[in-house]
C-alpha cells in the first residue's frame, strides 16, 4: 500500500542510508586498474611529501605534513582501493582475512605491494631531483638496529592495528573517522620513535628512500621491510584477539582488559619516546596517539586508557556497564600498560629515563593545581562526548578528547609535565626508579589527578542533568 511505502521511506531516511533511498546511486565496485592506479596515486603522494619535508628541513611540521597527506589521500582514494599505500597495511589485511576475517585476498595484497613499491621509488626519484639532494635510510646517530627495530615494529604495528580497527572491524565500520585516525598515527609515531629510527613504518617508504640514496649506501631497507611486517603480523594477531567477534568468537573481559592495556601502552610510549626525543610537537604527538587509539578501541571497552577517566565514568553514574569490580580491573590494565610502555621507551633510549615533577622554577603546590584543572578539563570532556546522550559525538569524540592533552600538555606542560594520567605518571616513576627516582610525586600526581577526574564527575552530573528524566532514570535506558 501507499502507507506502507511512505513508511519503508521515512525508515530508509531516518536511518541516513543512501543506498535504501537512491539505489540508483550506488557505485560499482572499481576496477583492479583503477585500484592499482589509486594505490599508486596515494602512495607517490605520501613518499614524495615524506621527502620534501626531510630535505626541506621542516622538524617542527614534517609529521603533521605526513600525516596530512596521508590522511586526505585516504579519504579520497578509500573508497576506490582502500587506500592502503603500504605493503604492511595490505599484508596485515591478507593475513586477517587468510584468518577468517575482514581483509583482502592475497592476490590483491600482490598487486598492490607492487604497485606500492613502484610507487615509493619513483617518488623518491622525484623528491631527490627537486632538490638535487637526498638523505640515507638507517638508524639515528647513537641507536642501533634493534632500537631502530623495536620503533618501526611498534609503530607499524599500531598503523596497521588502527587500520584494522576503523576501516575493516564490522562494529566499527564504516565510518566517518578512518581517514583522521590512521592518517594521524603518523604524527604519534613521527616525532618520537622517528627520532630513533627515522620513522617510516612502511616497506614503500624504505625501499623508495633506500633506492633514491644508493649512492650513499644501500640495504637498510631490507632489514626496515622486515622489522615492518614484524608489526604487521603483531598487528594482526592483536586485532583478533580484542575483536573475537569478527573471527567467529565472543567478546569477554579479557577483551576488554587487552584493549585498555594496549591503549595505555601506546599512549605511554609515545609520551616517553617524545619527551626523550626532545620533540618540537610532543603534546600534538600524544594527542595523536590517544585519539588513534580512541577511535580504533572506543566501541571495544570504551577506550578509557587512564584511571582518572575510568573513575571519573564509575563517580558519574551514566553507564551501567562499568560496576566498581570492572572499573579496577580496567585501572589495573591500564597501570600495567602504562608500566611495561615506560620500561619500553627506557630500552629504545639506551636506559634514557625522566623524572615526574614540576618543571623549573614551579613548586609541587602549582604542579598539583594544574594537574587538577586540566585533568578536570579531559575527564569532563570524556564524560560530554563519549557517555552523555545529550552532548555524544558519534564522530568528533576522539579528536576532543585527544585535544584535551593538546590542551594541557602545551598549557601546563612547563609546570607539571601535563600527566594528567595516573597510568602516565606511575610508569614515567616506576622506571625512573632505577636511575634514582623516587615515587612522591607519583602518588601526589595520582591524587591531584582523581580529584580532577572526581570535580569532573560532579560538575557534569549538574550540567548533564537533562541525561535523566523527572525520575532520575537515566533517558537512555528507556529507549
Amino acid at each position: 500500500s501507499s502507507s506502507s511505502r511512505l513508511s519503508r521511506f521515512i525508515a530508509a531516511l531516518l536511518s541516513r542510508r543512501r543506498g535504501d533511498l537512491f539505489p540508483c546511486t550506488m557505485a560499482a565496485e572499481s576496477t583492479m586498474v583503477a585500484k592499482l592506479i589509486a594505490e599508486f596515486v596515494g602512495t607517490f603522494l605520501l613518499i614524495y611529501t615524506v621527502g620534501c619535508n626531510v630535505l626541506s628541513g621542516n622538524a617542527a611540521w614534517g609529521g603533521v605534513s605526513i600525516a596530512s597527506v596521508l590522511m586526505v589521500s585516504i579519504y579520497a582514494l578509500g573508497g576506490i582501493s582502500g587506500a592502503n599505500f603500504n605493503p604492511a597495511v595490505s599484508v596485515a589485511l591478507g593475513l586477517s582475512k587468510a584468518a577468517k576475517g575482514p581483509g583482502l585476498d592475497w592476490a590483491t595484497v600482490g598487486k598492490y605491494a607492487g604497485v606500492q613499491i613502484i610507487a615509493g621509488i619513483l617518488a623518491a626519484v622525484t623528491y631527490s631531483s627537486l632538490f638535487w639532494d637526498t638523505f640515507n635510510l638507517g638508524p639515528a646517530p647513537g641507536f642501533g638496529w634493534f632500537q631502530a627495530a623495536l620503533s618501526e615494529i611498534l609503530y607499524t604495528c599500531m598503523l596497521c592495528f588502527v587500520v584494522l580497527n576503523v576501516a575493516v572491524a564490522k562494529n566499527n565500520s564504516p565510518n566517518q573517522f578512518f581517514g583522521l585516525a590512521i592518517g594521524y598515527v603518523i604524527v604519534a609515531g613521527a616525532y618520537g620513535a622517528g627520532a630513533v629510527s627515522g620513522g617510516c613504518f612502511n616497506p614503500a617508504v624504505a625501499i623508495g628512500i633506500d633506492t633514491a640514496s644508493a649512492a650513499l649506501g644501500f640495504g637498510w631497507c631490507l632489514l626496515y621491510v622486515v622489522f615492518e611486517m614484524i608489526g604487521a603480523v603483531l598487528a594482526v594477531g592483536l586485532f583478533k584477539f580484542v575483536r573475537p567477534e569478527d573471527f567467529g568468537g565472543s567478546k569477554s573481559l579479557g577483551t576488554e582488559l587487552a584493549s585498555e592495556f594496549i591503549g595505555t601502552f601506546m599512549l605511554v610510549l609515545t609520551v616517553g619516546l617524545n619527551v626523550l626525543g626532545d620533540s618540537p610537537a610532543g603534546a600534538y604527538s600524544i594527542a595523536a596517539s590517544l585519539m588513534c587509539m580512541i577511535y580504533a578501541l572506543g566501541d571495544v571497552s570504551g577506550a578509557h586508557f587512564n584511571p582518572a577517566v575510568t573513575v571519573a565514568i564509575l563517580v558519574s553514574g551514566r553507564c551501567q556497564d562499568l560496576t566498581r569490580g570492572k572499573a579496577c580491573s580496567f585501572m589495573g590494565a591500564q597501570l600495567l600498560g602504562g608500566i611495561v610502555a615506560a620500561f619500553t621507551y627506557a630500552f629504545i633510549r639506551g636506559g634514557e629515563t625522566f623524572p615526574l615533577g614540576p618543571g623549573a622554577g614551579y613548586s609541587a603546590v602549582q604542579a598539583i593545581i594544574a594537574e587538577i584543572i586540566f585533568t578536570f578539563v579531559l575527564c569532563y570532556v570524556v564524560l560530554a562526548v563519549a557517555v552523555s546522550t545529550a552532548t555524544k559525538s558519534s564522530t568528533m569524540f576522539g579528536l576532543a578528547i585527544g585535544a584535551c592533552v593538546t590542551v594541557g600538555g602545551n598549557a601546563i606542560g612547563a609546570v607539571s609535565g601535563g600527566s594528567l594520567n595516573p597510568a602516565v605518571s606511575f610508569g614515567i616513576t616506576t622506571v625512573d626508579l632505577f636511575n634514582g627516582g623516587g615515587v612522591v610525586m607519583a602518588v601526589l600526581y595520582t591524587l591531584a589527578e582523581m580529584a580532577g577526574a572526581g570535580l569532573a564527575a560532579g560538575v557534569f552530573k549538574v550540567t548533564h542533568a537533562v541525561d535523566l528524566d523527572d525520575d532520575g532514570k537515566r533517558l537512555a535506558e528507556q529507549a
